[in-house]
């Protein structure tokens, strides 16, 4: 072997190398240094006036019927035990009610509505609280969906897509903005339960999918620490752990330079991150500095998992720059004894809902955080037993703060509820509209991969709700 045949070897190899290496770093070098600035790829270069810097989403899992929350039906209580007219289900997508359509039964709204606010929006007697807050609120009464079963749905709810591992809305908001804060997480997730039927909540739902991992949700304990590992190990000092994280980080900064992976990036991040977790976690939920007054507005006993603390948290959190905060509450899945159960899920959430909007409020804070409350799907207008079932077709939520124009209605669906009859939102709509109230054309929030730009709202045509903004 000669010294030429080594030299050429040696050059192929290190060729193949660096073909691989200047493909990766000519689809992430622009992502990665924006992001480790902090900027994320808009960069501060907005489409458009941006109205809110942060996102808190309310997900009411396991799917709130839109009859004993925010859409009134008159005609549904009037044909309450009638069986149901066949002109509305026939040749529809049923859930457990399918081969069923000759039984099918009308079920009664089990709360009353009334007027609430200035607005005069009319309300379920369920929730009185949200009731209170109606002048603040932005309710779209036509949101339809495509998944009937949880998964799926909180899938598409999440990701825009059907198909699992898609970057779900957080992950795409973190990648085009940033982060606000360099002392936690960009994006938190919280859990919650009780009121009904638990359905199981994937990890996946906050997952950064094709998008750097460094994207991703963390998911915070709502018992004890909420973060594992977050105190040092007995004898171990901050400094010792600096000098580890220092000798470490250098290496992984020596490999970086070698491959050009956006991975090693995301890994010499994450330490940085937990090395500050440990100072900033800590103060965070420390609520003693909290005055009595807000604990008692949200109804919240520190440490207890509910949701009414994870609603103070979530307030704790946005005030210390997280981008996107998710706190999902399962509950929700009245298959049976919906009165029974939207009753004692209302016990669960609707004070530290209210109470998150007005400290908000309160605090100035709501002016430039984008709220927004609702599941899945909805329920079925027809009865499975003394329950509802899963439905597509129609179902309500609502939105709250950052330019969302409160007071108003929007939508609308049939005389009992089954199918939208005005002005259908559909999920990628709402995503467009999440995206334009911070400042981004969702047509130009895109990621290459696989050879596809890929973005949050998909290829079908998207708009943004504007008749709901001020």
């Amino acid at each position: 072997m000669t010294p030429l045949d080594i030299n050429r070897r040696t050059f192929l190899r290190n060729s193949s190398y660096s073909v691989g290496s200047a493909a990766l770093a000519w689809m992430l070098t622009r992502d990665l240094q924006a992001a480790t600035a902090g900027r994320g790829v808009i960069g501060g270069n907005f489409h458009y006036p941006p109205q809110a810097k942060r996102v808190i989403h309310l997900c009411m899992a396991g799917g709130p019927s839109h009859f004993e929350t925010l859409d009134e039906k008159p005609e549904l209580a009037r044909l309450g035990g009638e069986p149901m007219p066949e002109s509305f289900t026939k040749g529809q997508q049923l859930a457990q009610l399918q081969g069923k359509r000759n039984a099918l039964k009308c079920l009664a709204p089990q709360f009353e509505f009334r007027e609430s606010g200035e607005c005069g929006r009319r309300m379920s007697t369920a929730f009185p609280e949200i009731a209170s807050i109606a002048d603040e609120i932005a309710v779209i009464n036509s949101m339809h969906t495509e998944q009937i079963n949880h998964d799926p749905a909180h899938t598409f709810m999440n990701t825009g897509s059907i198909i699992p591992g898609r970057p779900s809305m957080g992950s795409w908001l973190l990648y085009g903005l940033g982060a606000d804060t360099d002392e936690l997480p960009g994006f938190v997730v919280m859990t919650s339960s009780g009121g009904g039927q638990d359905q199981p909540i994937a990890a996946r739902q906050w997952h950064s999918g094709f998008l750097p991992s460094k994207f991703q949700g963390v998911q915070f304990n709502s018992k004890g620490d909420p973060v594992h590992y977050v105190k040092s190990p007995p004898g171990v000092t901050r400094d010792d752990q600096a000098a580890l994280l220092d000798t470490i980080n250098g290496m992984n900064r020596l490999l970086g330079k070698r491959v050009n992976d956006a991975e090693i990036a995301t890994r010499i991040s994450q330490y940085e991150m937990a090395f500050k977790m440990q100072t900033s976690v800590p103060g965070l939920t420390d609520v003693s500095d909290e005055p009595q007054h807000v604990m008692d507005l949200y109804g919240a006993q520190p440490g207890d998992g509910s949701f009414a603390s994870n609603c103070l948290l979530a307030r704790r959190l946005a005030e210390r720059g997280v981008r996107f905060i998710q706190l999902y509450h399962r509950g929700w899945d009245h298959h049976g004894g919906v009165k029974k159960g939207i009753e004692t899920v209302s016990g669960h959430i609707d004070r530290a809902t209210a109470a998150l909007v007005k400290d908000l409020r309160d605090r100035g804070m709501l002016e430039d955080t984008l709220i927004i409350w609702g599941g899945e799907f909805g329920r079925t207008p027809m009865a499975q037993g003394s329950g509802r079932d899963h439905h597509i077709k129609a179902f309500s939520l609502w939105m709250a703060g950052a330019g969302i124009k409160g007071g108003t209605t929007y939508g609308a669906t049939d005389a009992l509820g089954y199918d939208v009859a005005k002005d259908p939102v559909s999920v990628h709509d709402l995503h467009a509209t999440m995206l334009h109230q911070l400042g981004i054309d969702h047509e130009r929030l895109t990621y290459k991969f696989q050879g596809l730009d890929f973005k949050l709202t998909g290829v079908e045509k998207a708009r943004v709700v504007k008749e709901i903004l001020a």
